[in-house]
């Protein structure tokens, strides 16, 4: 580490007692195997505020599984492609081992510091970045990635509609990128769960997209040929979504549910499905091909379910390419850049259930911009 990578001390932003704090934490050096890595920009997902608002029950004290990263430190061990000032990419996510699931079981990048444990770093989950975006725009490198592993998936059934349920981030994500993966000539219908959410939309408009309200006639669209469905839902609003999805007049109908599901969800629309296999069958891109599951739906209709977990690290790379290419199309998803004292302020706000406004405005995507000075010692007893 140079003199100026060097800090004894990192600012964190931990989970305390149900609230967040910003807190100085010691910076230990990285034992064998692992890396030290200094965060540059850190996002929050719908994930991390589920968490914030106790509807999770991941351990980890410092949140945060999304953004751009530097080795500062290699522990003994560690890759040679690995060494100190190589821009990093962490896939949060590891396919075997249970004890890694980055900001959720481990710590995560909501800090100046995060150590890596050397099973992700052995089992290649630390990824150099060779064409990095905007910094910024860095924190929509994983979102994005499993956008790309859900188009992969729907791609295959070469779909000429898609409808995405879900107006954050992912959502917001899919309908930028959806002809890019998908084709240009592929319909875009985004259901919002909230007229906020519409209204944004609204404001915010992507060329070719159609805007619905869920429970406004929107199961009564008229699809022709193959409808793909992207749930991109909090798992609080999945299976009402799916159903919803099951409702729609269409005779080919594959659908992927991206936002997770609570613990034993079941359909009665699909008796006998379990839910959660299905979502859990494809991991950080394996296997290949994909697993889909035909169930029978509503009025005996043939349906493909499939879902997902995590992303490859080739999804990484070709969602950073996408933001590095067209930076224009994905910038205004970033609503909100903030240093670690706001956001603190703001995820304390979140954590009570206050919407989803911040400063006057519709948060779609948070990113923590960490400072490279050290930080003060007196922040270590100060809470926010």
């Amino acid at each position: 580490m140079t003199a100026a990578e060097h800090i004894p001390h990192h600012q964190a932003l931990v989970r305390e007692a149900g609230r967040v704090r910003l807190r100085v934490r010691p910076t230990h050096a990285p034992a064998p195997g692992e890396l030290l890595v200094a965060v540059q920009v850190a996002g929050l997902c719908g994930t991390d505020i589920q968490m914030l608002r106790g509807l999770r029950d991941d351990p980890a004290p410092v949140i945060g599984h999304e953004g751009i990263c530097h080795v500062v430190a290699a522990g003994t061990g560690a890759p040679d492609s690995l060494s100190p000032g190589t821009p990093v990419l962490v896939n949060p996510t590891h396919r075997s081992d249970p004890s890694f699931l980055l900001g959720h079981n481990v710590d995560g990048l909501m800090q100046e510091r995060t150590h890596i444990p050397a099973t992700a770093v052995h089992d290649g989950l630390v990824v150099p970045l060779t064409q990095p975006p905007d910094p910024v725009l860095g924190t929509l490198i994983e979102p994005l990635a499993a956008v790309c592993y859900a188009f992969a998936l729907l791609g295959t059934v070469g779909p000429r509609t898609l409808v995405v349920y879900g107006d954050g981030t992912i959502g917001q994500l899919a309908v930028r990128a959806a002809r890019r993966w998908l084709g240009e000539d592929v319909r875009v219908v985004l259901v919002h769960h909230s007229r906020d959410g519409l209204e944004w939309s609204a404001r915010h408009p992507v060329a070719g997209t159609e805007l619905l309200l869920d429970g406004e006639g929107h199961e009564a669209l008229r699809l022709d040929g193959p409808t793909a469905v992207l749930l991109a839902t909090p798992r609080t609003g999945t299976l009402n979504a799916l159903e919803s999805a099951l409702r729609l007049d269409c005779r080919d109908l594959t659908i992927d549910m991206f936002g997770g599901l609570p613990p034993g969800a079941t359909s009665a629309l699909l008796p006998g499905v379990d839910l959660a296999a299905v979502r859990a069958a494809n991991c950080a891109g394996l296997p290949v091909p994909a697993a889909f599951t035909r169930v029978r739906g509503p009025q005996g209709r043939s349906v493909r379910l499939t879902g997902h977990r995590g992303v490859g690290n080739d999804h990484l790379l070709e969602a950073a390419a996408e933001l590095a290419g067209r930076p224009d199309l994905y910038r205004d998803l970033v609503t909100h850049v903030v240093e670690p004292r706001e956001a603190a302020k703001i995820m304390n706000s979140l954590s009570a259930g206050l919407g989803r406004n911040v400063a006057g405005s519709r948060l779609i995507k948070l990113a923590v911009q960490f400072p490279r000075t050290p930080p003060s010692s007196s922040l270590s007893s100060e809470s926010a």
